[in-house]
């Protein structure tokens, strides 16, 4: 089967799912949101009205107020830029560095791969929201550093799903040939290697957005990421903390918010890794030659 066969076959897949359509669904939602946040939003994300604290949701104030009148919807639309923008950068870093440390490691073996994948391996070993506060705390606070380490963190992932793909592919006959006619690495890798190992890779991306937008809420609800008066999902929460009995919604738009997209990054994560998985694939044509 050809690749443009497989991915009108995997994109037929994913319409006919439909968690999948409604994950997509939700998360073009939130890329609309996160780019027009700020003219989406029906008052100033810092406006201050104390003759409108904690008023409950209403016509004016449809997610209701804060704590200093601020507008808790225009507050959690824009909030929706912050949660994209450390999800697409951080899990960046970490492609981009794990699937190197991957691609180095996998193909060339030997000391090489000892040396990389035991410094993986350490990274590994610390519990992900651990590591990142402790690289925030040398780093100090803020969003820049919060990307910095939640990509980090989550490198190890992909450099293990990277060598894992690599090691797989290396011994192929096509790869073997290209070797026996002189081909360079760079180019064995670049037009052999990286195209067989990429449907892993998506896979891990889109999942990996979902858990570095929760290690950011984490990391904002700490008071490392995210630093007020900005808003941020996880700050949000941490603010509504002090009055969960006597205005609920303060955690709760936030909260859903978070839920939501998290949500909606797995079902899409899971449709992939059902239509980009050879033998998902297979076992799916077997139903239906049998039915």
């Amino acid at each position: 089967m050809s690749a443009d066969s497989r991915t009108r076959r995997a994109l037929s897949a994913l319409r006919h799912d439909p968690p999948a359509v409604a994950g997509a669904a939700v998360l073009l939602l939130l890329v609309v949101v996160g780019v027009a946040g700020q003219w989406l939003a029906p008052a100033g994300v810092n406006d201050v009205d104390v003759d409108q604290m904690l008023h409950p949701p209403s016509w004016a104030h449809p997610f209701g107020t804060d704590e200093l009148g601020r507008d808790v919807l225009s507050r959690v639309l824009v909030a929706a830029r912050v949660s994209l923008q450390v999800g697409v950068v951080s899990v960046g870093i970490a492609l981009l560095v794990g699937a190197t440390i991957g691609l180095i490691a996998g193909y060339y073996q030997g000391w090489v791969d000892n040396v990389l994948m035991r410094g993986m391996d350490v990274l590994f070993a610390f519990p992900v929201l651990l590591l990142a506060v402790a690289i925030v705390a040398v780093l100090g606070p803020g969003l820049l550093t919060a990307m910095i380490a939640i990509g980090v963190v989550y490198t190890p992932i992909f450099a293990r799903v990277t060598r894992a793909g690599v090691l797989s592919v290396r011994e192929q006959v096509f790869v073997r040939a290209a070797v026996s006619i002189g081909a360079s690495d760079l180019r064995i890798i670049r037009r052999h290697v990286l195209p067989n190992i990429a449907a892993p890779l998506i896979v891990q991306t889109s999942l990996s957005l979902a858990f570095a937008i929760l290690s950011e809420a984490a990391l904002s609800f700490l008071g490392l990421g995210v630093q007020p008066p900005a808003p941020a999902w996880g700050r949000m929460l941490f603010d509504g903390r002090g009055f969960v009995t006597e205005a609920w919604w303060l955690g709760f738009f936030p909260g859903a918010a978070i839920f939501l997209t998290v949500l909606a990054f797995n079902l899409v994560g899971d449709a992939l890794r059902d239509v980009l998985d050879p033998r998902q694939l297979t076992l799916g044509e077997a139903r239906r030659s049998t039915a």
